[in-house]
């Protein structure tokens, strides 16, 4: 099914890009099966799911965030010099670890859920958690198989089981929520949750039985492996830690951001006394299940995109080559800034449109995406630029930045959030000033780290005043299509369109698009082809 590929003629970038289609279309599925699902289950169960899914995704974070690309580096290095017998001891090792660390996460989730569903001032969250606590060991053992075909240079088992993991999420997801909210609207969200754990014992079974075909050529390499330098149990564990606890520091950082978050807009509602606890889970769930899906798509496919115009720039910055390094960070930033400044602007003039054409039995949050969606770009920023200081090695600069955007976050939080006439978009104004602290200080780290300046005209302004054209174009399309047809679905759809053809146009007729950034992503070459065709791109 999936030839291990170890030759220099493999192509690390076709790897990343299959990985990053593969990735977009998972968080495609993924915020497609939200929409059905909140229409279900209201703003109050996405409360009740959101609470729970934040409390998993800490333990999921500590027990294994880190092990995909632990064992993904320290696996290439040893097929590298071809130690074969010590790159699969790698791999039995983080298997080891990932066990323990998996089952003591599930069982602390399991018997701990009633006190951490009161802990977050959410009791009705306790079924969601339950639901929850064996996901964290499934994952965690899909993680080692995923970093260990990493390593070993071929991403299509990952890809392939990250699909395969989110179409089996999506589609039991809907189902038991469907068939169990007629007891409640708690267990309704609960088997929104138990659709997790469902896809990624999906997900785990497909990249296992990939391992099945692939095993007895794995060994026959070990055998062929006649050298002596055997690496012990205990060492190959204290490397897998090391490179993983940075990893799991920055990431763990925004996750108990989110956590205060969730805990604080709970706590702080009900403090005011305007608020029931079913009000409170309301408004939360409007955050986490409309302002925070639909925010966080745009980022999740920009980021999918652009880390596949990464792969070299670790070997760039160590071969001391100054242009390549500029070239590579400046593809990728304005990849995502290509992305991401049309989806933020795009957001904040049709936030409310855009909820009543998704959401309409609860379309309310809309001032939560019209003032929020600036948060897509730096929350990109943020991510882009993290990804690259880890690439290389540096990865407290990134911790770092999370920790002083967190530590801004939550005395905004405390203040704005129990201000009546602000309430839960306290939560959102917190949001932005976190990240554009977390984006900016990762920018000034990464042109330190690469005495790189990146192009900002290029990848700023020029999509911005694209975008400004776009929201321009959008605004008179849906006022005109609703004023014909008096419907918000047609207007809407039409305005998006309409933006998105105007966006590329003026990108195109100011030279926003170059052809090695196209040339970066999936199907980019098609892309550029078309566009050559028609003489619509320079170099």
């Amino acid at each position: 099914m999936v030839a291990i590929q170890n030759s220099k003629s493999s192509s690390f970038v076709k790897q990343a890009a299959i990985l990053a289609a593969a990735s977009m279309f998972a968080r495609f599925l993924g915020f497609l099966y939200r929409v059905p699902l909140t229409n279900m289950i209201g703003n109050e169960g996405n409360g009740i799911y959101s609470a729970g899914y934040y409390i998993y995704t800490f333990f999921l974070i500590m027990s294994s965030s880190g092990l995909p690309a632990a064992i993904s580096l320290l696996v290439s290095k040893r097929l590298a010099l071809g130690q074969y017998k010590n790159a699969h001891r790698v791999f039995k090792t983080a298997l080891l670890v990932a066990g323990i660390t998996g089952l003591i996460g599930s069982l602390i989730l399991f018997f701990g859920a009633a006190f951490f569903a009161r802990l977050i001032n959410s009791p009705r969250s306790y079924y969601s958690l339950i639901s929850l606590s064996p996901t964290i060991f499934i994952v965690a053992i899909c993680s080692v198989f995923r970093g260990y075909f990493q390593g070993m240079n071929t991403t299509i088992p990952t890809a392939v089981s990250q699909v395969v993991e989110q179409i089996f999420n999506a589609s039991f997801s809907f189902y038991l929520a469907y068939v169990l909210i007629k007891y409640g609207v708690e267990m309704g969200a609960a088997g929104g949750t138990l659709g997790t754990g469902i896809g990624a014992l999906a997900g785990l079974l497909v990249i296992i039985t990939t391992y099945a075909l692939v095993r007895p050529q794995v060994l026959k390499r070990v055998k062929r492996d006649k050298s002596e330098n055997q690496e012990s149990t205990f060492s190959i564990t204290k490397n897998i830690i090391s490179v993983a606890i940075p990893i799991i520091t920055g990431t763990a950082i925004f996750s108990i951001t989110n956590l205060i978050d969730m805990k604080m807009v709970m706590s702080r509602l009900l403090s005011t006394g305007l608020y029931t606890v079913a009000q409170a889970e309301g408004l939360y769930g409007q955050l986490t299940g409309k302002y925070v899906v639909l925010s966080t798509l745009p980022v999740s496919i920009a980021t999918a995109l652009a880390t596949a115009a990464l792969p070299n720039i670790a070997a760039a910055v160590t071969l001391g080559d100054t242009d390549g390094v500029k070239r590579k960070l400046d593809t990728a930033l304005r990849i995502t800034m290509l992305i991401c400044i049309p989806s933020a602007i795009g957001i904040g003039v049709l936030g409310n449109q855009i909820l009543l054409l998704l959401f309409p039995r609860y379309p309310e949050g809309g001032i939560l995406l019209q003032v929020g969606s600036i948060s897509i770009i730096f929350l990109a920023l943020s991510q882009i630029a993290t990804g690259m200081l880890q690439g290389i090695g540096k990865y407290y600069a990134s911790v770092m930045a999370a920790l002083i955007g967190a530590l801004i976050k939550i005395p905004l939080n405390y203040f704005l959030i129990s201000i009546p006439s602000i309430n839960v978009l306290g939560a959102v104004i917190s949001t932005i000033a976190c990240y554009v602290v977390a984006s900016g200080l990762n920018l000034i780290s990464l042109t330190r780290a690469t005495q790189v300046v990146p192009d900002f005209f290029g990848i700023f302004i020029k999509p911005t005043f694209a975008s400004l054209v776009m929201a321009l174009g959008c605004f008179v399309s849906y006022s005109l299509i609703f004023m014909w047809t008096n419907s918000n679905s047609l207007g809407t759809i039409v305005a998006i369109l309409v933006g998105g053809l105007v966006y590329v146009m003026f990108m195109i007729l100011i030279n926003g698009l170059q052809r090695e950034d196209l040339l970066s992503i999936p199907m980019g070459r098609k892309i550029v082809a078309l566009l050559d065709h028609y003489h619509l791109i320079r170099e």
